[in-house]
């Protein structure tokens, strides 16, 4: 079992960049996670098992490190939805675009959480992506105390807090274009997922006419049998072509744009848990400076301290997040960029396959005349 995490190191034993999950072992319902590393020295790797759960205690603790000031600035790279073998109906929908396939996309989005913790200024200081990435034994399943970024406590809070004017109008306008947008975002990402699935639809129908089109060959020797044969065989093959190529057009469709979408939706939401964080900050100073105005003398000093105490801390928070408001949007900026120029290129060089493809089709069906 692994320590309690507390202390910050200055830097990894591990490329960060470098882990990738690699492979998905089953054990009943649970999914068992290897992912490898290469050690800084270059000597060789680390090989490590996870399961989600040991996703959740690293995140739990790069959300605890409240000893370092303005932690509650960062934007926190979003960790996927939990994924099940034999997932139901609402944790596919969860999962959008990492629920399809066989856990090649999951893969890829853990891959991508590991990478974004790794490269943060802040958070790879911590101690427990050291102990995450190179540890042999499996984190601690002991219970995280709840906190502020407890889903179910900020949920209620939001209700209330929601409508909290900011005092600093940079973050009122950065809060209501993360509102706007972050709605946008998880509506486009929900679309594309359903522009894919009907694309499958579609390659599946494909396949089974290009099947169906077998039965109608009838053997024998009569000529006209057999040219309707001939066209059955050949239009078989164009709906089998047909299949092959919306198939590739609904895969290069989710790994570019479809993982882009997805990802950028998810940070969309870690940006305004950010956004709330920081608002609960304000309303605790605010409140403490009305504590310390009305004080009486006895209770002055203390209160004042309390007022002293939350200004440093709502300084420090704002501070950071500043900056990381900045380098979200210019990472995020290149990070769809990539996604789209990857889809084009990719659906593009699709196309051309598939034109030559069915060229060759048009042709044999011309030679038929």
């Amino acid at each position: 079992m692994m320590e309690e995490v507390k202390e910050v190191t200055p830097s990894l034993s591990v490329h960060g960049h470098s882990s990738k999950v690699t492979e998905v072992l089953k054990d009943g319902d649970t999914l068992t996670f290897l992912i490898v590393s290469q050690k800084l020295s270059g000597t060789g790797e680390y090989h490590v098992h996870r399961t989600y759960d040991d996703f959740e205690w690293l995140q739990q603790h790069l959300f605890s490190q409240e000893d370092v000031p303005g932690t509650q600035g960062v934007i926190f790279p979003p960790l996927p939805a939990k994924a099940q073998v034999n997932a139901s109906t609402k944790v596919m929908k969860q999962l959008g675009f990492l629920g399809l396939g066989e856990w090649k996309l999951y893969c890829m989005a853990l891959e991508t959480f590991l990478h974004l913790v790794a490269a943060h200024s802040i958070l790879s200081k911590n101690k427990a992506v050291e102990i995450f990435l190179t540890s042999p034994d499996p984190p601690g399943r002991q219970r995280t105390r709840r906190n502020i970024f407890n889903r179910l406590s900020q949920a209620v809070e939001e209700m209330r807090k929601e409508g909290h004017k900011d005092v600093d109008e940079f973050f009122q306008t950065k809060r209501d274009y993360n509102f706007v947008l972050t709605g946008c975002t998880k509506n486009a990402a929900e679309r594309f997922l359903d522009v894919v699935l009907t694309e499958q639809k579609i390659a599946t129908a494909c396949g089974h006419f290009a099947t169906a089109l077998h039965l109608c060959v009838e053997p024998g020797d009569d000529p006209d049998k057999q040219a309707f044969t001939k066209i059955c065989v050949k239009l078989s093959e164009v709906f089998e072509t047909m299949k092959k190529n919306m198939a590739s057009v609904a895969e290069n469709d989710i790994s570019t744009l479809g993982l882009g979408l997805d990802l950028e939706s998810r940070y969309q939401e870690a940006e305004k848990e950010m956004f709330f964080r920081r608002t609960c900050k304000l309303v605790e100073l605010e409140t403490a400076r009305r504590n310390a105005e009305k004080a009486k003398p006895v209770k002055k000093a203390a209160l004042e301290e309390v007022r002293k105490s939350a200004e440093t801390e709502f300084t420090d928070i704002c501070r950071v997040a500043k900056k990381e408001i900045a380098e979200f949007q210019a990472a995020r900026l290149v990070m769809l960029q990539q996604a789209l120029v990857q889809w084009c290129e990719k659906q593009l060089h699709t196309a051309r396959e598939s034109a030559d493809q069915f060229n060759q089709h048009l042709q044999a069906f011309r030679g038929m005349a």
